[in-house]
């Protein structure tokens, strides 16, 4: 096959480890692909000639016309070298697309990165300071994102990904950021976008909203306090308690609460209308005292509080609605001299605390909207907390702390009111940023929203109906993903799209600055902005004079300062990038969508509701998710740990091929443990499929099919099942390459290449390979078997050892093939098989007679080990067998001893299956010094005393007769 494959002899190695020449050589080919694969050192040359040659361009040359199969990639961030996280997701990608285009898909791969955002915000502040000029932050913010694009990209390419590499789709193109406030624009116009005060997660850190896939818990201890609010309304409540009158007014209803910054802003109380309610007659300091608690926490409640007393009186919640409480610091300034009416809320239970909950709609949702469900306006909710977690310098006591450091002056006052009736530090799970790891609060500002319930203008179904209906509609790899994406949707608040940040796409709205309202021209006026970013990208609308559009109008308008959510942009890509700046290498909806399993609440969550609002239908037709990289003790990697692995560094000392044999070979529906011991067992399994490679190459070394190709009628039988069986064997990778099952893949090439092969196949095919006559038609069927199998092993094998399969098809193609298939194998399809006939019927007999070798085997390994014989081949086989085993050995015929690799091998009919025996005798017949059987014939020749007769006639006549093995 190759210009340096070269027939070489063998003979018994003599001491001092040279080989004589023997003067009856065995035909034991060659091959420059060479056993060690050194794989670190070589695989940067076949990178580079990838790029030189253009590999990728030629794969979608010769995948035009073909079907499509999309995947679309979720952007990595542009920031920070790339981690094992994203080898595994790229590696995985890149098997999905290589074994798509296998299938006989033109399966393109424009891979992208997610630009904008506060993580690189955040790296400009570092490396420049703060305070910079917007213009400054933006320009110095793009610089930046292209430095770690280019250094991600090396990365990627390093892993053996291939894509469209000088192509990529970035969310911070100019094109694709015009896009994207057109797509705004168009969910504003059908009715899904609205503006309102509402709390968000904020971030003091950020100074921004955060995304809900942007939070994550952590432990914190913070104080639990048990809150009294004075009696405001006695006859009121005697009334509701069924009683004449209160026999005091010194009483409170009392509130537990984990948060004593939120005491400022109360506004409301809350009860369970169907819960009930004790009135609790104690005594403090000596004084009497009525205590307001839900029944079932009496107990718990006053033990708390280290008090005794008895319920004098109950009632439900529903007869104390609209009842008014102090301020619990009502008398320590006049702004706290204000009464909180008691709501009704489903959401009240007597689990812990003491079933009463008080309310600060601007620092909880639900508080927020039973507040705003009793008619409570936007302008009359307290907000004393700035964007920077100090309460404003206006708020009594308290202006000019943080919220955090405000809980003990906030308890002290409480204490000095009497209203404060416990105080226990609470390690409690609470809400944190995802970035900064600080805590996060809900605060109301006014924020651009996506409305999950709202009805659109064209009176369709609600983002939240169409995005459910759509989840039922795509296929998740693994099927849990649909439960968890639907339980996400089915539960999730409106979309808060705005932040407050300069590094991201503008909501370019002007807004009149008395009302608030936009301007009548908006969707005109957009796609003006619009066609401005196109040109100059982002900034075009920092230095944009609002005179320009809008003329006199600038008077009474003005720039809206929020940018877009960054999932905005990600979300968006199937509208900017899919029918956008790639249009032409995509399609919509995309095929698969692909990342790690938190993208439930991230990307896939965005991507789902951007396309429900804009198109009435997910941009994906399936989703797969991955789990994330553990090490050997299931522990996550973590720097602070020291338990990471850098993809760059297995690279340089093991190999990509390696990794992503790794990567293949693991169940990525999980966690995926690596380790050194991991990657060491991985590398023996590489080295036995490459042993296995090797074999095939040197032992088609010489054969050209168009010459010695034998016709599948005239194949050995075994030949012909070996064929079968590996047909057998593609056609079951191809089916988990669809199903996107990649580890029993790499589990069936491995029992493939040490078993079917390695242990059964080419371990009775050596003696015919080696000892046949070289153009023989014993030889030349072997090798037509070997040519098929290895045509079809490179193909299964490429979308996951793509380095190794690319080096071992340009030694293994022939100058034809190599130069029809451009150089490369990743523009072939997998391997058409010639029809077999008795495909079938070859399988379930192999099948039957590897049982019987394997009992063979095993007596024949007990007597080497006894050393009664040194060889299987010194043995004489006499087997005894009944009915069909009988009928399945005798059709060997003379063949049946190269299936057992032994010198001689009868079968004999038994009487039943009880008298069925194997017998095995050591040979006495003498040995043949070149094919190392144990013949009678040997030395019969008296020419060529040291040989037996099927060597002689092998090397100087006719040939041996063979038939099936």
């Amino acid at each position: 096959m190759s210009e340096n494959s070269k027939p070489v002899q063998n003979a018994p190695a003599q001491k001092g480890g040279k080989k004589p020449e023997s003067k009856y050589p065995v035909n034991m080919t060659d091959t420059p692909f060479p056993m060690r694969g050194d794989l670190a050192k070589r695989e940067p040359g076949w990178v580079k000639q990838w790029q030189d040659k253009k590999v990728y361009e030629r794969i979608r040359k010769a995948a035009a016309g073909r079907p499509t199969f999309i995947l679309h990639d979720g952007p990595p961030y542009a920031n920070g070298d790339i981690h094992l996280g994203h080898a595994v997701n790229k590696i995985l990608k890149d098997m999905v697309v290589k074994s798509r285009t296998m299938a006989g898909y033109d399966a393109p791969y424009v891979p992208g990165w997610d630009c904008h955002g506060m993580p690189i915000e955040i790296q400009i502040e570092k490396l420049h300071g703060k305070n910079l000029p917007t213009a400054e932050v933006l320009q110095k913010a793009r610089a930046y994102a292209l430095e770690q694009i280019d250094r991600q990209r090396a990365g990627f390419i390093r892993l053996g990904v291939l894509g469209e590499w000088d192509n990529p789709y970035m969310t911070m193109a100019y094109g694709n950021e015009a896009d994207e406030l057109r797509a705004l624009g168009k969910l504003l116009d059908k009715g899904y976008v609205y503006r309102g005060l509402k709390p968000v997660n904020w971030c003091f850190d950020c100074g921004s909203a955060l995304a809900e896939a942007e939070v994550e818990y952590q432990d914190k201890r913070d104080p639990a306090i048990d809150v009294g609010f004075p009696f405001a309304e006695e006859e009121k409540l005697a009334a509701a308690f069924g009683l004449p009158q209160l026999p005091t007014m010194n009483g409170f209803i009392v509130i537990w609460t984990t948060t004593p910054w939120t005491i400022p802003s109360n506004q409301a109380l809350n009860v369970n209308p169907e819960v009930t309610y004790a009135l609790v007659q104690a005594e403090r300091d000596g004084q009497p005292l009525l205590l307001i608690l839900a029944q079932d926490l009496v107990e718990s409640c006053l033990q708390r509080f280290k008090l005794e007393g008895q319920v004098i009186a109950t009632t439900t919640g529903d007869k104390l609605e609209g009842m008014r409480f102090k301020h619990p610091m009502f008398a320590a300034d006049p702004f706290y001299d204000r009464t909180s009416p008691v709501y009704l809320a489903d959401y009240v239970t007597t689990e812990s605390g003491t079933g009463v909950v008080h309310s600060a709609p601007a620092y909880g949702l639900e508080d927020f909207i039973s507040c705003k469900a009793h008619g409570m306006k936007d302008d009359e909710i307290l907000k004393p907390v700035m964007g920077d977690g100090r309460f404003a310098s206006s708020l009594p006591l308290f202006g000019g702390l943080t919220i955090w450091e405000a809980s003990k002056p906030i308890c002290a006052a409480l204490t000095a009111a009497g209203a404060l009736f416990e105080l226990k530090m609470f390690d409690h799970s609470y809400m944190h940023c995802w970035r900064h790891k600080t805590p996060i609060v809900y605060r109301a500002t006014s924020q651009w929203f996506a409305g999950m319930d709202l009805t659109p203008k064209d009176g369709g179904p609600t983002l939240r109906e169409t995005a459910l209906a759509g989840i039922d509609k795509t296929r998740f790899f693994p099927d849990w993903g649909q439960a968890r994406l639907h339980g996400m949707i089915e539960n999730r608040p409106d979309w808060t799209l705005s932040r407050q940040r300069q590094w991201g796409v503008p909501m370019a709205f002007f807004i009149h600055k008395e009302t608030g309202a936009l301007h009548p021209r908006t969707p005109e006026l957009l796609e003006q902005v619009a066609e401005l970013i196109e040109q100059n990208g982002i900034d075009a609308w920092q230095t944009l004079d609002v005179r320009a559009l809008l003329g006199d109008d600038a008077d009474i308008y003005e720039k809206n300062k929020d940018t877009l959510d960054v999932w905005f942009d990600s979300g968006a890509t199937h509208q900017t990038v899919l029918r956008g700046s790639h249009a032409q290498q995509s399609q919509f909806p995309a095929d698969l969508y692909l990342e790690g399993s938190d993208q439930h609440r991230g990307w896939f969550h965005s991507s789902l509701l951007t396309s429900s609002m804009l198109n009435g239908e997910p941009p994906y037709k399936a989703l797969l998710t991955h789990g994330f990289t553990v090490d050997e003790h299931g522990k996550k990697m973590s720097k602070s740990l020291g338990n990471t692995m850098a993809p760059q560094k297995i690279s340089d000392t093991l190999g990509a091929d390696i990794l992503r044999l790794w990567v293949a070979s693991t169940d990525y529906t999980s966690e995926l443990s690596i380790s050194e011991e991991i990657l060491k067992r991985v590398t023996e399994s590489y080295r036995r499929i490459r042993n296995t490679l090797r074999f095939l190459l040197a032992n088609t070394s010489d054969f050209d099919p168009a010459q010695h190709a034998v016709p599948v009628a005239e194949l050995f039988e075994i030949d012909r099942y070996a064929i079968a069986s590996m047909a057998e064997l593609q056609k079951d990778i191809a089916a988990h390459f669809e199903r996107y099952e990649f580890h029993p893949v790499v589990a069936r090439l491995q029992n493939y290449c040490s078993e079917d092969l390695g242990g059964f196949y080419l371990d009775i095919l050596k003696d015919r390979l080696y000892t046949s006559g070289v153009e023989s038609i014993a030889r030349r069927s072997a090798q037509t078997a070997l040519w098929h199998i290895a045509h079809s092993l490179l193909r299964v094998m490429a979308p996951v050892l793509s380095f190794t399969a690319e080096e071992a098809w340009a030694v293994f193609a022939g100058q034809e093939a190599y130069a029809k298939s451009d150089e490369t194998i990743f523009t072939q399809t997998l391997w058409a098989f010639p029809e077999l006939p008795d495909a079938q019927q070859l399988l379930a007999k192999y099948a039957a007679l590897r049982e019987v070798r394997a009992d063979v085997t095993k007596q024949l390994e007990e007597l080497r080990a006894s050393g009664a014989i040194g060889s299987s081949l010194q043995a004489e086989l006499t087997i005894r067998a009944f009915g069909a085993k009988h009928a399945l050995l005798a059709s060997l015929d003379d063949d049946l001893k190269f299936v057992f690799i032994t010198s001689q091998a009868t079968v004999e009919q038994a009487a039943n299956e009880s008298e069925e025996a194997v017998q095995v005798t050591p040979s006495e017949a003498p040995k043949c010094e070149r094919c190392w059987h144990y013949r009678r014939d040997v030395g019969h020749n008296h020419e060529h005393t040291g040989l037996c007769g099927r060597c002689v006639s092998n090397l100087f006549g006719a040939g041996e007769a063979r038939r099936f093995a």
